[in-house]
Order: structure tokens, then sequence, then C-alpha cells
């Protein structure tokens, strides 16, 4: 197995992102995003007493019960943004715990591959071998990873253009714009930001932002 180039230290953050085998899709429908959210929100929590397939398995009254059993759980890591894509996946993570990030990722994947290929009768690989980890360093790199995560869908040609980015269920972004509780931890990212429309202004800016991409390569890429 391939060692990791640079080593993940807890209280640091990392642009995390992987893509499938082959670079085949991974999502197929609605329910595949969901399920991944849903699976991704159970691995924050450390200590967990079953697998989320067995969780989400339960009937509905112990799963309320073991629902407010994790909530109450500490974290392993905080995810500051995310994107699912339909063949790869990007996440800004903070790790709380020594091995949060590696953890949190092995946990996740291994749980939507099960999924997928039991629900499209596959077996094999699903991601490839080893995530790669970007260490954030500065100011300027989180806030342009963020928005090179969020913009993803429209660099993609999925939604066209921002307004078709803010209604993206699969992405933080809509979450950047909702004062609602949730899991996300924007907070480190918004705090950079007079308000929310300079945020939203600081996003539309780059909406081209794959053909400027070679400037800042370096912000986002090993």
């Amino acid at each position: 197995m391939p060692l990791r180039k640079i080593p993940i230290v807890a209280g640091e953050i990392y642009h995390v992102f992987n893509r499938s085998v082959a670079r085949q899709p991974i999502f197929l429908s609605s329910k595949d995003y969901n399920r991944a959210i849903e699976c991704m929100k159970f691995y924050l929590h450390n200590n967990l007493p079953l697998r989320f397939s067995h969780y989400n398995r339960l009937p509905k009254g112990q799963k309320d019960q073991m629902s407010k059993k994790i909530k109450g759980s500490p974290h392993i890591i905080e995810v500051l943004s995310f994107c699912l894509m339909p063949n790869h996946i990007h996440f800004l993570l903070r790790s709380i715990t020594e091995k949060g990030i590696i953890q949190f990722m092995s946990n996740f994947q291994n749980s939507y591959a099960k999924y997928f290929n039991l629900r499209t009768d596959r077996s094999g690989t699903l991601f490839q071998a080893m995530f790669k980890a970007v260490r954030i360093e500065t100011d300027e790199q989180l806030v342009h990873v963020n928005r090179y995560i969020h913009l993803n869908p429209i660099t993609a040609y999925i939604v066209n253009n921002i307004e078709g980015l803010e209604n993206y269920p699969w992405s933080s972004y809509p979450v950047y714009l909702d004062s609602s509780p949730s899991f996300i931890t924007k907070e480190s990212v918004l705090n950079l930001f007079k308000n929310i429309p300079t945020f939203k202004k600081f996003t539309a800016d780059q909406v081209d932002y794959q053909r400027k991409l070679d400037e800042i390569k370096h912000l986002v890429f090993e």
C-alpha cells in the first residue's frame, strides 16, 4: 500500500478528496446521495456501538433512542464543507482526534461502497485505494478551497449558474446560505467574510473557476 505523502494531524484542516475506480458513477439517484450524507453524519461520531447499515435497519423506536445516544457522543472530525459529485467526493475537514480523518474516511467509504455494491449487484472496490489530503495552511487557501469545492457542480456543468448551485442539495453550499442548524461547521469560513452577501459574491466571482484553476492549483491539490 502506498504511503501518504503528508501526515494528518489533529487540529489541522485538510482538503480531502477521492474518486471512484475507473471514474465510474457512484451516485445514481437521490437515494444514493441521501444515503451518503446520512452515512457522513453518522460517522462524525466516536465510539459508535454499531455500523451505519445496522443502525439504519433498526425499528423506528430503537433507531430514535440510538440516534439520541449517538448525537451525544463526541466528534472525531468537523466537516467545514463537502460536495458529492457523480464519480468523486470532496470534503474540507478538521481532524479532532489524532486519526479522526483517516477513521472517518475509512468508515464512510467502506459503508457507502457496501451499500452501493449491494444495491447495484456489483463487487469489488468502489473508491481508489487511498484518498488524497492537502493541508490548509492559510486563510487564503481555506476560502479558495472552500469555493473550489462548492463550485464543482458548475465546473462540471451539472448546474448552469450560481442560482442553480444554491439549489444543489448534495453540497454544503446551500447550508452556508441558511441560518438553520446543521452538522456543517461553517463558521471557520464565514467568519472570514463580512456577511453572507460578501461570501456569495466571492463564490460567484469565480463561476468560470475551471479556466482559472491553474492560477491557484497549488492551493487546492497536492
